[in-house]
């Protein structure tokens, strides 16, 4: 008898909270307090991003998952970290705002999901190094742990559905600065988890799944008993300095929301939410008022 499994995983990932342009909910849903006393307001995209985050957990979810329970994955970067990159975008670079806020936002899921919820650590850069700020956070969530009692680990891998598929989690993955080449590193990343597999006689896994690019794409092919998809994953954070510096990059709209991976019947699928945002308005060039046209006096 086939063992009793869930059949869908709800990824979400590159949350940067704490960051004037990360994921941020408005005062009436939870107020932001920092530790001097006062509290931060989200900005105009900020809490259209929330209402796609409320939508696509109250909404979305619940429809892909047609009912049935899930889990969870917060496939890194949940927050944004302390002083990296000599950035200025923090609401604040004291991490116990940031480890509050992320308290208040994660910790409905665990409550939505039923406790299978499940942390993957990202950058340093934001998770803090090896992971330990992000470690901390999913140890007060009572994220999942693995076998040696990490809450947040590097990688995650999962099986769902009677069948057992194998899902393969993890944070990073290559970059590339043109659509023309966008699936190459998420197609090798499925290449090299067969190749590794097959060499040592291990179970290849059916999706790979990663982030840290902030989009979503997917590489699907043929294999015995249906198909492997190898992708990538949205983000929840809008266009940072750092973003208007990377080819393509700079170019692409913010792309928001997340990504179901679902045992079907007879294969297993993906099916992703992604919302574009702006990141430059159109304007109409303004009019001079109040000027008087030069004129020549002979």
């Amino acid at each position: 008898m086939k063992a009793r499994r869930v059949n869908n995983i709800i990824v979400v990932s590159d949350l940067h909270m704490i960051c004037r342009l990360g994921l941020c909910p408005p005062p009436k849903v939870h107020r932001v307090a920092l530790d001097d006393g006062g509290y931060y307001v989200p900005s105009r995209l900020q809490r259209v991003v929330w209402g796609w985050w409320e939508e696509f957990w109250r909404q979305w979810v619940p429809t892909v998952t047609r009912g049935e329970p899930f889990a969870v994955v917060i496939n890194g970067d949940g927050v944004d970290g302390g002083d990296h990159h000599q950035n200025t975008t923090h609401i604040s670079a004291n991490k116990e705002d940031q480890e509050l806020l992320a308290l208040a936002v994660l910790r409905p899921l665990v409550d939505l999901c039923g406790g299978r919820f499940y942390y993957v650590r990202g950058t340093e850069a934001h998770g803090g190094k090896s992971g330990c700020d992000e470690e901390g956070i999913a140890r007060q969530l009572g994220a999942v742990p693995d076998r040696d009692g990490r809450h947040a680990r590097w990688r995650l891998r999962l099986r769902i559905g009677a069948e057992g598929f194998l899902v393969d989690i993890a944070h990073h993955i290559g970059t590339t600065g043109t659509m023309a080449f966008e699936t190459s590193a998420i197609l090798k990343e499925l290449e090299q988890s067969w190749v590794e597999a097959a060499r040592w006689g291990h179970a290849e896994p059916r999706v790979v799944v990663r982030s840290h690019r902030h989009r979503n794409a997917e590489a699907r092919v043929p294999c015995r008993g249906g198909f492997a998809t190898s992708l990538t994953t949205p983000g929840w954070q809008l266009k940072t300095p750092y973003a208007f510096r990377v080819p393509g990059a700079r170019q692409a709209r913010p792309q928001i929301g997340g990504v179901l991976i679902r045992a079907g019947d007879e294969d297993c699928y993906t099916r992703p939410k992604v919302w574009d945002i702006e990141d430059v308005a159109v304007e109409d060039v303004v009019p001079a008022k109040g000027r008087r046209t030069a004129s020549r006096r002979d």
